[in-house]
């Protein structure tokens, strides 16, 4: 499937989470199954002509596209995950929402230093997880280099963000305004 075919199956919740707020709502594209397939081999095919060594993906919707992904290319799974949820020590970062703050963790031993490392994940909108996510993955020696998402909402300058992090940046699916 295309990236034109796989769009017609994102669906648009308006006025979610708040009023004017247009949701792109993935649900409707990981049920069909040829779309799912389609969305994770393009975003394979891009992550590896990266040179990734392993596919880190922030928690919860990166899990399922950037899993799908590492197993696609045979390597490894690096799970970026909030607070609390990984039973060893970790290290973390903070970072700024638009309403508040948030912090990612990660298991420090779950890559090895100059390890590539291509990002992973559904959607990139303002970029704070993505930006933040980058952050902690260099911090613990990791070259990150490239991020991979199915869907884009540039007006809203996520990705602009990321590049500024010498992050080469592309989605399968833009769509204007937020």
């Amino acid at each position: 499937m295309t990236p034109t075919e796989l769009r017609a199956l994102i669906r648009t919740v308006p006025d979610f989470p708040e009023p004017g707020i247009q949701f792109r709502d993935i649900t409707t594209l990981i049920a069909h199954g040829e779309g799912l397939r389609a969305a994770v081999g393009h975003l394979a095919k891009a992550a590896q002509q990266s040179g990734a060594e392993a596919i880190a993906g922030m928690e919860a919707r990166g899990f399922i596209f950037g899993a799908a992904v590492a197993v696609e290319l045979g390597i490894g799974f690096i799970p970026v995950r909030k607070p609390g949820k990984l039973p060893v020590p970790t290290i973390g970062i903070d970072y700024a929402l638009e309403y508040g703050t948030d912090r990612l963790e990660i298991d420090p031993d779950a890559i090895r230093p100059g390890q590539r490392i291509s990002i992973v994940d559904d959607l990139i909108a303002t970029g704070g997880t993505a930006v933040a996510a980058t952050r902690l993955l260099r911090e613990i020696g990791a070259e990150v280099s490239s991020a991979h998402f199915v869907i884009d909402l540039p007006d809203l300058g996520g990705a602009t963000q990321l590049r500024e992090q010498g992050v080469r940046v592309d989605a399968l699916i833009d769509f204007e305004g937020d």
